[in-house]
């Protein structure tokens, strides 16, 4: 469990503090807008109405008892660069500052953000990924060229087993998981000697060059 502090409850704070709250943090949020702040009284410890600008507001908070710091005001990009700097003045730990430009990214970083994050950016991404092929059910993007795809089993691969196929070696890919058709969870304690049969999907990991070769993908 973390300590969370975030900033600005608009649509990307709001499924912020959604997703921390599933994950059992503890989470104070701020925002000017009460209407706002009534919304997300379910998912968050505690609320506070007041502006991430004014210093001597944030002071009092102990933003540095807190281990992650996150900047959503989508609005006002000057608040934004204003608060991020303010906190890490204050000794936040870590910083995720909201970013909708390259050129934002930029300068959040250079004022104390310690990760820049692009919500409409990487959904856009991710949207375009995922209906771009027939086969791809979801897609994860990993560091150093690298990703993680769910996919429908390629046709050649029906009736025959990891093994046969030496997946690993032969296509330098990992297969994390399998999932039965009519299955709603991924199953990972497959057996690597069971053949692949028309219906399942696989979560598996490689370097785009390999997914794109072995699995017919187009990104």
């Amino acid at each position: 469990m973390k300590n969370i502090l975030v900033i600005g409850a608009g649509r990307f704070g709001t499924y912020l503090i959604q997703g921390f709250s599933e994950q059992g943090d503890e989470i104070l949020v701020i925002d000017k807008d009460e209407d706002r702040l009534g919304k997300v009284l379910p998912f968050v410890t505690a609320s506070l109405i007041g502006d991430s600008t004014d210093s001597d507001f944030m002071g009092n908070i102990g933003v540095n008892n807190f281990d992650i710091c996150a900047v959503c005001i989508g609005d006002n990009f000057q608040n934004s660069l204003e608060t991020t700097s303010l906190l890490k003045e204050l000794g936040a730990k870590f910083v995720i500052a909201r970013a909708s430009r390259d050129v934002q990214e930029k300068f959040l970083l250079r004022n104390g953000a310690d990760e820049v994050v692009y919500p409409e950016k990487n959904m856009a991404k991710w949207t375009a990924i995922r209906f771009s092929s027939e086969n791809v059910k979801d897609y994860i993007p990993v560091p150093g060229d690298y990703s993680i795809f769910e996919v429908n089993i390629p046709k050649s691969w029906v009736g025959k087993s990891m093994v046969e196929l030496n997946i690993r070696q032969n296509m330098h890919l990992n297969i994390i998981a399998v999932n039965n058709k009519d299955d709603s969870e991924l199953n990972m304690n497959y057996s690597p000697s069971d053949p692949f049969r028309e219906g399942q999907s696989i979560m598996v990991i490689g370097s785009d060059e390999d997914l794109k070769k072995h699995l017919g993908l187009d990104y």
